[in-house]
């Protein structure tokens, strides 16, 4: 397999903050990977740094081989990055599909098809007519998540898709993320929820004050639930 996304020495700041602190993580076509890490440890901030959505960056960032440490936000999208980010960000005015017909084609052929997405996600097809304000939590993650299968990305980073969610649309999302992998989707998790992440990731990244303090694959958790009861509380 060849990599991804490929993260080294990577510095991150907000303003005068220094947040990321020489973070180094790979991840290989078709793999799920996930950041886990209390509040603040720099999860989210990793998948901001990605995109260029922080202040002043340093270090290296490769997707697809390509160098997108210097680029804007909007040609990195172009490389075939989705990001999901935890605020979702539907339109509240346009319906569901309006949501779902306004994204571009980004990368290679396109991504999903409508009736492609509505197969997998049935309650966005029962609510396509609805307004974003009139979805509930769950059925907005799930638009969130849909629309950036429209552009045609491969990698995709989703932050905390499964927070504050009822058990069945976590579930959902559960399987939404082994369909992708079978399709071959790169995927980048940052996660609170232990419990949806642990069966889905190939790989675990643990981060404490802005730096990788762990990486373990998922053969090894079991072995590794000592450290992480200590690192994260689980």
């Amino acid at each position: 397999m060849s990599a991804a996304l490929e993260i080294r020495q990577l510095h991150a700041w907000y303003g005068e903050s220094h947040i990321l602190h020489d973070v180094n993580l790979s991840v290989q076509e078709g793999e799920v990977v996930t950041l886990l890490g209390r509040n603040g440890a720099g999860r989210s901030t990793t998948l901001r740094a990605i995109m260029g959505l922080t202040g002043a960056r340093q270090g290296s960032v490769k997707i697809h081989g390509t160098e997108a440490i210097g680029l804007p936000t909007h040609r990195i999208a172009h490389l075939g990055v989705g990001y999901c980010p935890e605020e979702r960000g539907i339109f509240a005015s346009l319906s569901t599909e309006e949501n779902l017909l306004l994204p571009p084609v980004l990368a290679g052929q396109g991504g999903m098809s409508v009736d492609e997405i509505y197969a997998m996600f049935p309650n966005l097809q029962e609510r396509k007519h609805s307004q974003g304000t009139r979805l509930s939590g769950g059925e907005q993650q799930m638009l969130a998540v849909a629309r950036i299968l429209r552009t045609g990305a491969r990698l995709l980073l989703l932050d905390e898709i499964s927070e504050g969610l009822a058990p069945v649309i976590v579930q959902a999302l559960a399987r939404m993320i082994t369909t992708l992998k079978a399709k071959g989707y790169t995927i980048v998790m940052v996660e609170q929820n232990f419990r949806f992440a642990a069966p889905l990731a190939d790989r675990f990244y643990v981060m404490e004050h802005g730096q990788i303090v762990e990486t373990f694959t998922s053969s090894e958790l079991n072995a590794k639930m000592p450290v992480l009861t200590e690192l994260l509380g689980v």
